[in-house]
């Protein structure tokens, strides 16, 4: 028994995720998308997997937007509080109002996003993240 325990130490731990490891938040890079009538700036959001980032969102309209990235969100790792904002894959932004979200991606890939109020993704408000 303590040969097998001593076996999962030293292969299977080691071999790890970066996705299993703690998060160090306090340096997280900021990456502010605005949300405006119609349009995501960036529109294309880059980031590199295996860093902390702490996406702000900032509505510049008279109207409310969400920010809409299901599968991006679900394979995120976030803590539980901003986890807690999210709705189905998607974060509201009231005119005026900012939110933020904390994000750590272990792999690679490419995310599509859109904002599902009535009508705005089909006038342009539509986008993706990449993570490379």
């Amino acid at each position: 028994m303590i040969l097998y325990r001593l076996l999962i130490l030293l292969f299977v731990l080691p071999a790890a995720p970066a996705f299993a490891q703690p998060v160090d938040w306090s340096d997280a890079e900021t990456v502010t998308v605005t949300l405006s009538s119609f349009e995501f700036t960036p529109e294309t959001i880059a980031i590199e997997h295996g860093r902390p980032y702490r996406l702000v969102f900032v509505n510049r309209s008279s109207g409310g937007h969400n920010f809409v990235a299901r599968e991006f969100f679900r394979t995120a790792r976030m803590p539980t509080e901003d986890r807690a904002r999210l709705d189905r894959g998607r974060i509201e932004v009231d005119s005026g109002e900012r939110a933020e979200i904390r994000v750590f991606l272990a792999e690679p890939g490419r995310y599509d996003v859109h904002c599902s109020h009535f009508m705005h993704s089909v006038f342009g408000m539509t986008g993706d993240i990449v993570v490379r």
